[in-house]
């Protein structure tokens, strides 16, 4: 998979978690996920389609870590994933695709993006809808860890 086409993906994620969350991540080492099942505790999916291929788009976290984002962006800390930590995945994982699609048209990449699906629960799945290689890169923080996956039929 194309370098130049998932870093867009990774410079949104670290730019909106500092911004709106005040929450820094260390980017660990990308490979290639083998399963559907996800490494965390809760995750946004979000599909992808342009001219030159579709794909998608998911961000999962450890409860702890989306615990602590959803309480620096709101200012009170949920006891548990409820539906406003769903709702805050969701939209987290719609701002970091809608940066990255801003960095990729800027290469002309163009894509319409669709709206974000979560998950949460011990062990949930993740199916992305194109036949490419999943890309699985973890992120680490002092709150625990999240995981990007992008998947695109062709690049």
């Amino acid at each position: 998979m194309n370098v130049e086409f998932i870093n867009p993906f990774i410079s949104s994620l670290l730019n909106v978690l500092s911004t709106m969350a005040q929450t820094d991540l260390t980017p660990g080492k990308p490979n290639i996920k083998k399963t559907e099942v996800a490494v965390g505790d809760v995750s946004g999916l979000i599909g992808m389609v342009g001219p030159q291929t579709k794909g998608s788009l998911s961000i999962t976290f450890d409860g702890e870590l989306a615990m602590t984002v959803m309480e620096r962006m709101l200012g009170e800390r949920p006891e548990k994933i409820n539906e406003e930590v769903t709702d805050m995945v969701g939209e987290i994982t719609n701002m970091v695709a809608g940066g990255a699609k801003n960095l990729l048209g800027d290469k002309g990449y163009e894509f319409d993006m669709a709206t974000p699906v979560v998950v949460s629960g011990k062990d949930h799945t993740i199916t992305h809808k194109c036949d490419g290689p999943k890309l699985i890169m973890p992120f680490t923080s002092d709150f625990g860890s999240a995981h990007i996956e992008v998947c695109f039929d062709k690049l």
